[in-house]
């Protein structure tokens, strides 16, 4: 076979990722996206309050996985140990005993009591990045708020895409009554307002990550139903589909097994833009107070503190640093999907 014959005998989607790894910009994002969310699943292991492994008068401890008073380690208290403490320190590091710390030795909701600087404190050899009003540090606190934003986001995506290709394909297969119907209720649910819903619910109940998952599944479903729509109704009409029917197949088996696969091209081309959309919505929500409950690493709880906090600046540029790079990331791969997936560049 020759060279110029062997990507002809790839399967279209193969075809179509060999076109988006040659855009480098697009590549070379997903893997930096793809890194990035893999080491803040790892979070503890990055950044934690609490050793990794410690000796302590012969004996190995795992502070990691369990909790140790402090009288364990010479204190005063049955209270759990905060290693923070500069006895603690003074304790652990005394003779032959010693402690494996993370790279940056605070956790989520550490608040450092034992501070040089009043809160909000400047980058120092201390705290990296600074910390915020309440005394936690700036850095495990978009660590772990970028993995809230992301997984929050990831599961977004997954039920908006789920609810959309079911909705849309039911139209646009179907079409008719059953179209007519759906595109009448999408528009008054549509015309439903999302702000004061969220506004009105999370006055009535606590507030929870799950609670606003729902909330903002309900109406994260209805963009993509309308692509997906589109697709069905152009894909019925082919050949292929007629002659799936002549040869008696349900209408489950030729959705699932023609026509959905032919109609993937704007699921998978709107993920990443989805996905920042989604990040976008859960950070303007923490902004306002409506998001996650409080105490949970959040990027817009932090860009709500820079805005209280005008002369802490380290709070304001490097949350707005992160959320950037992430969204830039997320466009990059976006636009690198949608030209590997048009078929006039696949033509070219």
């Amino acid at each position: 076979m020759s060279a110029s014959a062997a990507p002809r005998s790839l399967g279209p989607w193969a075809r179509a990722w060999q076109r988006f790894k040659r855009n480098r910009l697009g590549y070379w994002s997903l893997l930096a996206f793809a890194a990035l969310v893999l080491l803040s699943l790892f979070a503890e292991l990055l950044s934690n309050d609490r050793p990794l492994l410690l000796r302590y008068e012969g004996q190995l401890h795992f502070p990691m996985l369990r909790d140790y008073p402090e009288t364990v380690f010479g204190g005063d208290f049955e209270t759990p140990t905060d290693f923070h403490d500069p006895f603690i320190r003074e304790q652990i590091s005394r003779g032959d005993n010693w402690a494996i710390f993370t790279l940056n030795p605070y956790g989520a909701k550490t608040l450092n009591y034992f501070a040089a600087s009043p809160n909000p404190a400047p980058p120092s050899a201390q705290n990296w990045l600074g910390t915020d009003d309440r005394g936690r540090d700036l850095l495990a606190q978009l660590i772990y708020g970028f993995r809230v934003s992301v997984l929050f986001a990831l599961a977004l995506t997954a039920i908006g895409v789920l609810l959309g290709v079911i909705t849309g394909a039911i139209q646009g297969f179907f079409g008719g009554r059953v179209d007519l119907l759906f595109q009448r209720f999408i528009e008054v649910w549509g015309s439903m307002p999302e702000l004061y819903l969220l506004i009105i619910f999370s006055a009535i109940f606590a507030p929870s990550v799950s609670l606003l998952l729902i909330l903002l599944s309900l109406f994260g479903w209805m963009g993509l139903s309308d692509y997906v729509r589109a697709e069905f109704l152009r894909n019925r009409q082919l050949d292929y589909v007629r002659a799936a029917r002549a040869m008696g197949l349900s209408n489950a088996q030729i959705i699932w097994r023609h026509v959905l696969p032919n109609s993937l091209t704007p699921v998978v081309t709107f993920l990443p833009f989805r996905m920042s959309a989604a990040i976008l919505a859960l950070t303007s929500l923490d902004f306002l107070g409506l998001g996650v409950p409080p105490g949970t690493p959040s990027l817009g709880e932090l860009l709500s503190q820079g805005k209280n906090n005008i002369d802490a600046w380290w709070i304001s540029i490097f949350t707005f640093a992160v959320l950037v790079s992430t969204l830039l990331l997320l466009t990059f791969m976006g636009d690198a999907l949608r030209d590997a997936l048009d078929p006039r560049k696949a033509d070219r």
